[in-house]
């Protein structure tokens, strides 16, 4: 969506600019700006989309003034470039529109200096800026519109997509042979991935675009329940097929062993065939949406599929097939939840007792929801200084961009301004070296491919002003849809794009494109040696920061949701649940320097991926210890137990010893191992649960997160005390 506003804005301003008989190089400088004032703008809000717009105007009218008046003056020009870049990244402080607006006088001064912009110039220039930031406010706000409704309206679909692909990838993994099974698992880890990340998505939206709170929480739990059981309907699909008890690390290690026992899962069992059946009406009643014909046969599917979860019907078959069965019963009960916060209030006439009891339970969730309290905003960050990131960043951003200069200027006097503006790019959403070398070598590498390319094009195009201008379009319409894939694809197209533009400004040749490839590896070497000798902050420092967030995050999860099965008072679990995940997202990307192919530490790489592979699925147990203890206070199937109690103190208390562990390696502790969750519950005498039941599943979540933190204790070379049994599951 991003990628079509940005595109219809920049082919409206070209329309009304040929239109006003502006000359080519005007019209690039149009395109540039329009393309600047769309994509700049990241505002939930249309109102504050609307103020920043408006303030925009200005700041791009003052940055290209100054650039036209400082065209000859290069020393002043130069030192007030550095400057603006300073204010920019200093800016983003002061959240989105100090981002945006920061962004936009840094870039519409590049467009000055791109279209060497003159005083004599400047009454025409001005007016290409007032109609490219016109035509940017009518697509964004007519053609175009993004509204928090508009944008929550498709993450929404997005989910339900992606949460039916997942299931396809189920079913994939119940028929695959075990030669195919290392492909099928890959693709079960990279579609529970996508919906984890559609997930995360919706929840940074719903405060916006929902009409209320309680609608907001209604969504957000209706979300969190799909997503627990349909991950948890992969990891018992995965134990069905394994030769022993599956690890839960399988699900997410890259090129984690699967030992496949065919005797586990006969293929052309009549349960088996059950089951195939059961996970295809699964996902038909996913992809369905709303009533339509087959309305009375949907009903008679649900039904039979929520009966698996009172034991109704359940196939004879060993104990791990039929735990698969009522994960199905979950996850229908998990589908029909998010029918109805999608969807409206659905027909019930066709209900058995099942599904009326699960329809009561999303009332009783309900009106529990609407007692909670608000949850409490996230705290500020409370460093200051020179210690604050965005004042570090926009003082080693002035560096490497004056470094840049200097060398980019004996590269050419002309267009030393590229080393700067990779300089500047390879800072943006970057937090340590190791992130900017990365993003550095990303960028060279598209750079020089996205040359070759513009070798090519050129030719194709030679004096056709409107094809160059057609393949301009597809070419950011390519920026901002390979973004989020891949930097290097994204550099590729930005390159390409260029070329076509020097052909339009007649001053495209072969020359002017390998330079384009020195300016590039000048700017990104300019910014790493910033980055490693001002104010550095080492990608070690970064990740062992993170680390310890995302361990101290899944403490409070875990205390509060066992605190909540013990019988304690209700909490907002699902709001920590999802602080856990955005704190886990960070140190996946802070770690991806550490886990980079051209990382030579292999041994670092394996460690950090198993790391982060075990906190996930720490996660992913305490995701569902807070989804079940959520339903305590209204469900007539999870009662609170108040053993439970001992087993989070112990977890909690090893947690606290790797975190000491983390932030200071002279902190001294051993975490604990020896007896298993369930034999401490049972110190008192009485029996454990039985397999099946809903404590069983608790206690089996604890177990899994008990074994998986003292997992991470030894990487970090915490001491281990007792004896460890089992493995991390």
């Amino acid at each position: 969506m991003a990628g079509l506003r940005t595109v219809g804005a920049i082919v409206l301003a070209l329309a009304v600019l040929a239109l006003l008989g502006t000359d080519v190089n005007h019209m690039v400088a149009g395109a540039m700006t329009a393309m600047v004032a769309t994509f700049a703008i990241k505002e939930k809000e249309v109102r504050g989309q609307a103020v920043t717009l408006a303030c925009g105007l200005p700041v791009a009218l003052a940055a290209m003034s100054l650039g036209a008046l400082l065209h000859t003056r290069i020393i002043a020009g130069d030192i007030f470039f550095v400057l603006l870049i300073f204010g920019a990244v200093y800016g983003r402080r002061f959240g989105d529109r100090g981002t945006a607006l920061g962004l936009i006088g840094f870039q519409v001064y590049f467009v000055s200096l791109f279209v060497q912009a003159t005083v004599g110039a400047l009454p025409e220039l001005s007016l290409t800026l007032a109609v490219a930031f016109a035509c940017s406010a009518v697509v964004r706000f007519a053609v175009v519109p993004e509204t928090p409704q508009r944008t929550l309206g498709r993450l929404r679909e997005a989910f339900r997509a992606r949460l039916a692909q997942l299931v396809a990838a189920q079913i994939e993994l119940l028929d695959a042979t075990p030669d195919d099974l290392d492909k099928v698992l890959d693709s079960l880890r990279r579609r529970t991935a996508r919906l984890h990340e559609a997930a995360l998505m919706i929840q940074g939206r719903l405060e916006e675009g929902t009409r209320d709170e309680a609608t907001a929480a209604r969504l957000q739990r209706r979300i969190a329940d799909a997503e627990i059981a349909a991950e948890r309907l992969g990891v018992i699909l995965l134990n069905a097929r394994s030769a022993e008890r599956a690890d839960t690390i399988t699900m997410h290690l890259p090129h984690a062993p699967l030992q496949v026992a065919a005797e586990r899962l006969p293929r052309e069992d009549a349960a088996t065939r059950t089951l195939r059946r059961d996970l295809s009406a699964l996902h038909l009643l996913i992809a369905r949406r709303g009533a339509d014909e087959r309305g009375m046969a949907l009903a008679h599917v649900r039904n039979r599929l929520l009966g698996y979860r009172d034991e109704d019907k359940l196939p004879a078959a060993s104990p791990a097939v039929q735990d698969v069965f009522r994960g199905i019963g979950e996850a229908a009960r998990a589908v029909l939840g998010l029918r109805l916060a999608l969807d409206g209030p659905q027909d019930a006439s066709d209900d058995t007792p099942a599904t009326a009891r699960s329809r009561e339970e999303f009332d009783a969730e309900d009106v529990a929801m609407a007692g909670l309290d608000e949850a409490g905003e996230e705290a500020d960050d409370e460093r200051t200084g020179l210690q604050r990131p965005t004042t570090r960043a926009a003082f080693q951003v002035a560096v490497g961009s004056t470094l840049a200069i200097i060398g980019g200027e004996f590269l050419s006097s002309q267009r030393w301004y590229w080393a700067v503006l990779t300089c500047w790019v390879v800072f943006l959403n970057t937090a340590s070296t190791g992130e900017i070398l990365v993003k550095g070598y990303r960028r060279l590498v598209g750079t020089v491919l996205g040359v070759v390319a513009g070798v090519a094009l050129a030719g194709l195009v030679g004096n056709n002003t409107w094809l160059a201008f057609a393949l301009v379009l597809l070419f950011i319409f390519g920026m901002f849809f390979t973004a989020p894939l891949s930097y290097a694809l994204m550099s590729f197209c930005v390159t390409a794009m260029l070329g076509l533009l020097y052909t339009l400004l007649n001053t495209y040749s072969l020359a002017v494109l390998v330079l384009r490839i020195e300016e590039t590896a000048l700017g990104a070497a300019c910014g790493i040696i910033a980055a490693v000798l001002v104010l550095p902050v080492h990608t070690d420092r970064r990740t062992d920061e993170l680390l310890g967030t995302v361990l101290e995050r899944l403490r409070d999860v875990v205390t509060a949701a066992v605190a909540q099965l013990s019988g304690g008072p209700a909490a907002d679990l699902l709001d920590k649940a999802r602080d856990l995940d955005s704190a886990l997202d960070d140190l996946r990307a802070s770690t991806q320097p550490l886990t980079h192919p051209i990382t030579p530490l292999r041994g670092r790489r394996q460690t950090a991926r198993y790391l982060v592979a075990l906190l996930e699925t720490c996660a992913y147990h305490a995701r569902s210890l807070a989804a079940t203890a959520e339903l305590v206070p209204y469900s007539k199937n999870v009662a609170a137990d108040p053993r439970l109690e001992r087993a989070g103190k112990r977890i909690a208390r090893n947690i606290d010893i790797i975190v000491a562990r983390v932030v200071e390696e002279s902190a001294r502790g051993e975490v604990s191992s020896g007896a298993s969750i369930a034999s401490v519950l049972e110190a008192n005498g009485t029996a454990g649960p039985a397999s099946g039941t809903v404590t069983f599943r608790v206690l089996r979540h604890l177990q899994r997160l008990d074994e998986g933190v003292i997992g991470l204790a030894r990487p970090l070379e915490v001491p281990v005390s007792g004896r460890n049994v089992g493995t991390t599951g």
